[in-house]
């Protein structure tokens, strides 16, 4: 099954969007399937003095508020609706995480596929319930949350409405260590709830999603941005185009290869073992009628002659021909 790709531009456009139009055509460019932003009306999901939090602190460098960044970084409705026509325009879906009702009310008449919610609202009950009367599909990250809280989540999303529900492990720090994955835990998401799992990574490189997805993951969510080096929270933790080509790919080729399941050779590899695979030949000269025992035979590689799994078989047998040393032997 083909795992849902997003590229979380988040609020890598800087409050531009211009800058939201070339992360749009760069996701689409790597191959994503889903270019993904925040909305939010600044006022409706923060109070006025909350600090920043040390990650964010330690990427800007600066000592200002969350209110006061947030609202430096807040898109307004219509500048989405721009770039919701973008993405139509080149190819690759639209999608929006919504911090508050007004928000989401608007993306989903917008037309946004899912709806995707960030661990800050793991445990938000009435907007989990409210979220699953909307009756779409919901993706929920799951960072800076315990198995109970994922669970009351999930019971929220279900008492709204909510039948298409969609985990994702996450480790809610920017960048994230590799010590802090946890990826196993992706595992224990699934056994717990029975639900279609997923990850969204913060480390930096690609390797725990393109791994994420030889464990199961359905839907990778990654941050990427057009370049490290520009100011802002998330882009210090954030991937450039080209790497984000490179997990794509990377994903795309596990996906080839974690095949069916089924344990058979391949048609190639049937036709190497016509001549690899050992196979049982005369370790002497055999006449015909004799009884053949362990000293008459051994196995090497030959293009003829019974497997060498057949050994018990052929012992205790009477020989149909005449063998040489060597001659591939046959019931």
């Amino acid at each position: 099954m083909k795992t849902l790709i997003i590229a979380e531009a988040g609020v890598n456009h800087n409050g531009d969007v211009e800058i939201a139009k070339k992360l749009c055509l760069a996701a689409k460019e790597a191959g994503a399937d889903v270019v993904k932003f925040q909305t939010w009306i600044t006022e409706k999901i923060i109070t006025q003095n909350v600090e920043q939090a040390e990650y964010q602190q330690e990427n800007t460098g600066s000592d200002q508020s969350q209110f006061d960044m947030l609202k430096a970084l807040e898109l307004p409705f219509d500048a989405f609706r721009k770039i919701k026509r973008y993405c139509d325009e080149i190819g690759i879906l639209f999608a929006s995480t919504a911090d508050e009702m007004d928000s989401l009310n608007f993306l989903i008449e917008l037309g946004i596929p899912f709806i995707k919610l960030g661990s800050g609202d793991l445990g938000n009950i009435s907007y989990l319930r409210a979220i699953g009367a909307k009756k779409m599909p919901v993706i929920l990250s799951t960072g800076m949350g315990t198995l109970a809280d994922v669970e009351r989540s999930v019971q929220a999303l279900r008492e709204g409405g909510a039948t298409d529900i969609t985990l994702l492990h996450c480790t809610t720090n920017y960048p994230c260590p590799y010590e802090n994955v946890n990826l196993r835990a992706m595992d224990t998401l699934a056994t717990a709830f029975g639900l279609p799992v997923g990850y969204s990574d913060h480390t930096m490189g690609i390797e725990v999603p393109i791994a994420a997805v030889a464990r199961g993951a359905r839907v990778i969510e990654k941050h990427f941005t057009l370049d490290r080096s520009m100011e802002g929270p998330d882009h210090v933790a954030s991937i450039e185009p080209d790497e984000l080509k490179a997990m794509v790919d990377g994903i795309r080729k596990i996906e080839v290869a974690l095949g069916d399941g089924l344990k058979q050779p391949t048609a190639a590899e049937r036709e190497i073992s016509k001549v690899v695979l050992k196979r049982i030949v005369a370790a002497k000269s055999i006449p015909c009628g004799k009884v053949i025992d362990d000293d008459d035979i051994c196995v090497k590689r030959n293009d003829t002659g019974l497997p060498a799994s057949a050994w018990d078989i052929l012992v205790g047998t009477k020989a149909r021909r005449d063998y040489g040393v060597d001659e591939g032997i046959d019931l």
